[in-house]
C-alpha cells in the first residue's frame, strides 16, 4: 500500500510540474528561443520576425493579444482569477547596425541597410535575452494565473531609437495608449549586463540612468585652397574648438559632485579633398544627464559657446538639442517594495545597490507616467571578468545565457508579490 501510495505522488506531482511549470523547468526554452532571435535579429521599428514569434507565443498561452502598436510593437493580457490591480512588465527587441564578430553556434549572420549603408545585424545589447526572459515569465505565469489582477506583457520595438524619419519607441507606445485599457498601476523592466556576474542583480532608487539629449551643429565657414589658409574661414578648426569648448561645460560649469553628465561628439563630417579647406561642417553627439537642474545648465551654455566660439573665428555655427530619453527613475516606493521580492528570489546577498550610470533607457517614457521600477541582471561571460567583459554595443559583446533564468526567477516573484 505505501508503495502503491507513492507512486501515485510521484505520478501526479509529475502531472502537476507538467501543467504547471517552475520557472527552473523553463530553463533550456528561455536559452533557445534567445538562440533563435538572436540569429534573426531585426533593426528598431523592422521587428517582425521577432513580434510574430512572440505574439504566437502569447496567443499560444491564451491572452488577449494586440499586434502592430507602435509600428511593431506586441502586448500579451494576462487576468488572473480575481480583480485587482495591473502590472506591466516590458522588454525591448530590437538589434542594432553592428556585424557580430563572436564564434557562437548562433552567430548572427543577418545585414541590413542603415543610413544608406550595408552592415551587419546583432543583438549587440541584449535585447534577445530580454525578450526571451519576458515569453518565459509569460508561460510561468499563464500556467499559474492563480492571482489577483492582470498583467500586460509589453514587447517594444525601437528603444536604440526609430529610423530617421519615423517616430518609435517607448514614447509612441504610450502614445498609442500602451498603458490604457486596462489602465497600468506600474511597471518593471529589466536590463542584462555584460560585465555583472552571473546570479546578480543590481539596482537604486530614484535616477539610475541618464537623460540623453542628441545635438547637431552645423558650421558655416569660407572655402580656399589648403595652401593658401588665410583666405579661408576653416570650419574644421572652428569645430575643433568648439568641441573643445564643450568639454569646458562638464569641467567647469556642471556640478559633479552632484551627478555626472557627459557631451560627446559622436561623429563629424567635413570637406571631401586633402588640399581643400571645406566651408562647412556638421557634428553630432550626446548629452548625458541625472539632474534636471543641470541638464538646464549644460543646454543653456551649448547655446551661448556655439555661436560665439564660431564667431570668434569668422563663422557661424547653429544647434539643434532636443531630449530621446528621459531620465530612467526609480518609484522610491515602489523601489522599497521591489527589493525584498528580489531577494526572495536570487537571495538578499545577491541583490546589490549600484550608483547610476549615464547610459540612457526609452524606459523612462513609461516612468513619466506610472510608477516603475528598472533594474539590472547579470550576464557576465565564462572566463571574463567585468574588467575584460565588451562593453554594449560592441561587435564582441557577449551573454552567458546561464543569467537569464534570475531574470525570469525575478520578474515572476516581483510580479506575483506587487499583485497580492
Amino acid at each position: 500500500m505505501k508503495k502503491y501510495f507513492s507512486s501515485a505522488l510521484l505520478f501526479f506531482s509529475f502531472v502537476s510540474v507538467f501543467a504547471q511549470p517552475t520557472v527552473a523547468s523553463l530553463e533550456s526554452k528561455v536559452v533557445q528561443w534567445r538562440h533563435e532571435i538572436h540569429q534573426s535579429p531585426e533593426l528598431s521599428n523592422r521587428e517582425f520576425k521577432t513580434a510574430e514569434k512572440v505574439a504566437a507565443h502569447l496567443k499560444a498561452l491564451g491572452m488577449e493579444v494586440q499586434t502592430g502598436i507602435a509600428h511593431t510593437g506586441v502586448v500579451g493580457l494576462l487576468k488572473g482569477k480575481r480583480p485587482g490591480k495591473v502590472l506591466a512588465l516590458r522588454a525591448d527587441m530590437d538589434a542594432l547596425p553592428v556585424t557580430e564578430e563572436n564564434n557562437l553556434p548562433y552567430k548572427s549572420e543577418a545585414t541590413a541597410v542603415f543610413n544608406g549603408q550595408k552592415t551587419g545585424v546583432m543583438h549587440a545589447c541584449g535585447h534577445d535575452t530580454h525578450v526571451a526572459i519576458l515569453m518565459g515569465v509569460a508561460e510561468y505565469l499563464a500556467k499559474n494565473n492563480d492571482f489577483a489582477g492582470a498583467v500586460k506583457f509589453i514587447f517594444q520595438p525601437a528603444e536604440e531609437g526609430p529610423p530617421a524619419g519615423e517616430k518609435g519607441g517607448a514614447s509612441l507606445m504610450v502614445e498609442e495608449g500602451v498603458l490604457d485599457n486596462p489602465k497600468v498601476d506600474a511597471i518593471y523592466g529589466l536590463h542584462i549586463n555584460s560585465a555583472t556576474p552571473v546570479g546578480k542583480i543590481r539596482y537604486k532608487a530614484e535616477g539610475i540612468m541618464a537623460a540623453a539629449q542628441r545635438f547637431k551643429i552645423k558650421v558655416q565657414g569660407k572655402q580656399a585652397h589648403g595652401s593658401t589658409p588665410w583666405q579661408s574661414i576653416d570650419p574644421i578648426l572652428i569645430s575643433a574648438k568648439i568641441i573643445d569648448g564643450l568639454q569646458s561645460i562638464i569641467s567647469r560649469n556642471a556640478e559633479l559632485t552632484k551627478e555626472g553628465a557627459v557631451i560627446s561628439v559622436g561623429s563629424i563630417h567635413s570637406g571631401i579633398r586633402f588640399n581643400i579647406i571645406p566651408d562647412t561642417a556638421e557634428m553630432v553627439g550626446t548629452v548625458r544627464t541625472l539632474d534636471k537642474g543641470m541638464q538646464n545648465v549644460i543646454t543653456q551654455r551649448m547655446k551661448e559657446l556655439v555661436p560665439q566660439i564660431a564667431a570668434a573665428y569668422g563663422g557661424s555655427a547653429t544647434l539643434e538639442i532636443k531630449e530621446t530619453a528621459a531620465l530612467t527613475y526609480n518609484d522610491p516606493d515602489l523601489t522599497a517594495k521591489a527589493v525584498p521580492s528580489l531577494e526572495k528570489a536570487i537571495g538578499a546577498e545577491n541583490v546589490e545597490l549600484m550608483s547610476a550610470i549615464t547610459g540612457a533607457e526609452d524606459f523612462s517614457a513609461f516612468q513619466e507616467k506610472v510608477p516603475g521600477f528598472f533594474f539590472f541582471l547579470g550576464g557576465l561571460a565564462e572566463g571574463l571578468t567585468p574588467a575584460t567583459a565588451p562593453s554594449h554595443h560592441t561587435p564582441e559583446f557577449v551573454i552567458n545565457d546561464a543569467g537569464m533564468i534570475y531574470g525570469v526567477q525575478a520578474m515572476v516573484q516581483l510580479t506575483l508579490d506587487y499583485l497580492k
